[in-house]
């Protein structure tokens, strides 16, 4: 495994591989299908927003194409599916769950699910299940599951994901979502190795970066006062701790992409706190760790999702 000052020039040739990055129409989600698209991989970008894609798409040199796909809505999560199966002849290298709603106001998702908790892990987990087979198709397949550094000391209410009895906190239910993501990610390694499967699924963590999320969390509160400081508080922390989006992208594609890469690792800045730097391997969040609360996670997503888990 690379170790040291690791970047985009580590990458080796892409060529003949397929992948699948949520979210690619802004920020780490459009970094990263640029850096695979030119390093010869045939990029699927799955976005909810048609001219924003297709904007996004503009600025992709390489082989790329568009998905339509809205993870707050399961319906067109299993349409996505069966459209990139059918599009990839169920041969797929690389599923980069790296979509992400960050801190807004109260909401809920075409499901009834609250909007983070549906959007962030209810949606990938589904679209990670329906897209097995294909991953199956493919030789030393892999899933990277983006987290945050957010998901510190935060908790899984499983008697009440959805903020149904308990006040909502946005930065509570974005914790929650992103612990929900590593979760998730190392009990389907747990499962995919039980299994004897080939396809391996690894988390990882942007650090702290500038993609946007922040500004998007502030510009989304209706309260004017409050959007005003949050605004405020978001452009400082980009100005002055936030490393850039290409930074940001490295962990990620060094999931997706580094040789020694195993299933079950957690890769993040090597920075103090975990906040920027070069991508390397990192210590999963206890819970992640605890093959409990991986079980209960998987349970209570099936039952949410309704979609059958795989490995089953």
């Amino acid at each position: 495994m690379a170790t040291g000052q690791w970047t985009e020039d580590d990458i080796g040739d892409q060529t003949g591989r397929v992948a699948l990055i949520t979210g690619a129409n802004s920020g780490l989600g459009l970094r990263t299908a640029q850096v695979l698209a030119g390093k010869g991989a045939r990029v699927l970008m799955a976005c909810r927003s048609k001219e924003r894609a297709e904007a996004a798409l503009r600025q992709v040199s390489g082989d790329a194409e568009l998905v339509t796909l809205d993870l707050g809505d399961l319906a067109s999560v299993r349409a996505a599916a069966a459209v990139v199966r059918e599009r990839t002849g169920d041969t797929l290298d690389l599923l980069i769950n790296n979509a992400g709603l960050m801190a807004p106001p109260r909401g809920r998702t075409a499901d009834g699910f609250e909007t983070q908790f549906g959007v962030n892990h209810l949606g990938h987990a589904a679209l990670t299940w329906l897209l097995l087979p294909a991953l199956r198709g493919a030789a030393g397949a892999r899933v990277v599951t983006l987290s945050s550094i957010a998901a510190r000391g935060s908790s899984i209410v499983f008697g009440d994901p959805n903020f149904e009895h308990r006040r909502y906190n946005p930065m509570t239910a974005y914790g929650q979502s992103k612990l929900a993501n590593q979760v998730f990610a190392l009990e389907l390694d747990r499962r995919l190795r039980a299994a004897d499967e080939e396809v391996i699924s690894v988390a990882a963590h942007p650090g702290y970066s500038h993609t946007g999320l922040a500004s998007a969390m502030a510009k989304s509160h209706g309260n004017t006062l409050v959007r005003g400081l949050v605004g405020i508080g978001a452009a400082v922390a980009d100005r002055v701790i936030a490393q850039d989006a290409r930074m940001g992208t490295l962990p990620q594609l060094y999931a997706a992409t580094e040789p020694g890469v195993s299933g079950g690792d957690y890769i993040g800045p090597r920075g103090p706190g975990g906040v920027r730097g070069h991508p390397d391997v990192t210590a999963p969040l206890p819970p992640a760790r605890d093959a409990r609360i991986g079980a209960n996670l998987w349970d209570v997503t099936a039952e949410m999702t309704g979609v059958t888990p795989d490995p089953s």
